[in-house]
């Protein structure tokens, strides 16, 4: 790992997630990490966007829970199971990271529609095409059409789901959830033990999804453990 920026916490915002809690992280810079790297990092609740990589160290509130799902215990529940059969029509192909024109029409239409928010092409690649880990993406495309993306970090023990975008257009096809079934396959035809759905906080309905994929851990952020969940 080649380290750009030593470890600094972010200045204090409000939080984007509860109402009335304040926010900040603790970050660096780095690139060229090996996938062990990577997997020590995923396993004490580090998360990245391009080379920044970043971890919740906000005053007074731990409620941003890291969650990965154990892959080879995974079982689909019936819902789960009718969105996989909805989406069978599907093509996925798996592909190194590469910007093109068509993923940041399709990045731009999923976050104006979903978040109201602009971006640009410079700000896209910064975020999902500057190569600091072993990554790559996952298009899916439906009759010839690119219909969504998925950036993936992937180490020897975990597989890390970075962002995920899809056409607001088949919002009912619920690609958000048929993306992580799939990449859960994927990981554990890997022989990759944990796949890592991110930070998860029980009390934002967004996020809600993430406990549905089970069974799964959450880490502990006072003990620095991973604990299994219990229903």
């Amino acid at each position: 790992m080649k380290v750009l920026l030593k470890k600094e916490i972010s200045p204090i915002i409000a939080c984007p997630y509860i109402d009335g809690k304040d926010s900040c992280n603790e970050f660096f810079l780095a690139y060229n990490l090996s996938k062990a790297e990577l997997d020590e990092l995923l396993e004490t609740g580090w998360r990245k966007f391009g080379i920044y990589f970043y971890r919740p160290k906000c005053p007074n509130c731990t409620s941003c829970l890291p969650l990965r799902v154990l892959t080879d215990e995974f079982i689909p529940t019936n819902s789960q199971k009718k969105i996989l059969k909805k989406n069978s029509d599907i093509e996925i192909k798996i592909k190194p990271l590469e910007y093109r024109d068509d993923i940041f029409e399709l990045y731009l239409k999923h976050s104006k529609t979903r978040f109201n928010q602009e971006s640009t092409p410079g700000e896209f690649k910064i975020s999902h095409f500057y190569v600091s880990c072993p990554s790559f993406q996952m298009e899916y495309t439906l009759n010839e059409k690119l219909i969504a993306v998925g950036f993936l970090d992937i180490g020897h023990k975990g597989l890390s789901s970075v962002y995920f975008i899809f056409d607001p257009d088949c919002s009912k096809r619920s690609l958000g959830i048929f993306s992580a079934l799939y990449e859960i396959n994927y990981a554990r035809e890997l022989s990759i033990p944990f796949y890592y759905l991110g930070y998860f906080i029980p009390s934002n309905p967004s996020m809600a999804y993430k406990n549905r994929f089970k069974p799964y851990e959450i880490f502990n952020w006072a003990k620095g453990t991973w604990e299994p969940h219990i229903n």
